[in-house]
């Protein structure tokens, strides 16, 4: 059987990708050269065991300003609103016990400038999240806090947007994570 050079599947390219301008030549979802798949990544989501789906859910909902987008007996879904759910929550046998190996933290990148971050962390305190530690990246900064089942979230302000530029910035000061002193902002 012949490969049809007009067909995206023969061609090993994901016939669902966006137009290429005049003279981009294609993505490759297979490297021809080793015959190594690569994966795109598009979308992300979280999963998360939890005590109580509903209960989590409604800390989400407050904290994160998510929407519950489905729910079933044993599980919540929720969004940020621009996809059908970013985390799903799901409920953990009896016997589980938060810590230990798993999950370390879910970095999420905020909008706004630094004062705006500062805000989120006043947030965070006036309602009686439990504020692990605010650090220095190099290339921005986090605010870590737990949700109410210990999982550790941060929101992430970046300083370096250019992505070659933060590379280089994490490599050259070992990914750091230094204590960063910051006064949280009410209101």
């Amino acid at each position: 059987m012949s490969s049809n050079p007009h067909n995206p599947h023969d061609l090993g390219i994901d016939p669902d990708e966006r137009t290429l301008d005049q003279h981009e030549p294609p993505t490759p979802l297979i490297d021809e050269g080793t015959r190594t798949v690569r994966p795109r990544v598009v979308r992300t989501h979280l999963s998360l065991f939890v005590r109580d789906p509903e209960v989590s859910a409604t800390w989400y909902q407050d904290v994160l300003d998510m929407e519950v987008t489905a729910r079933g007996p044993q599980w919540v879904f929720l969004s940020f609103g621009k996809k059908h759910h970013d985390i799903a929550l799901i409920r953990a046998e009896e016997a589980a016990t938060a810590g230990g190996i798993g999950l370390q933290h879910y970095g999420l990148e905020v909008a706004g400038d630094l004062d705006n971050w500062r805000r989120l962390y006043g947030m965070l305190l006036t309602k009686g999240v439990h504020v692990v530690k605010t650090t220095d990246h190099k290339v921005g900064f986090g605010l870590y806090f737990t949700d109410p089942d210990g999982n550790r979230l941060e929101f992430f302000h970046e300083t370096v947007t250019d992505d070659e530029e933060g590379k280089r910035i994490l490599g050259l000061y070992g990914a750091p994570s230094e204590p960063f002193e910051v006064e949280p902002l009410y209101g």
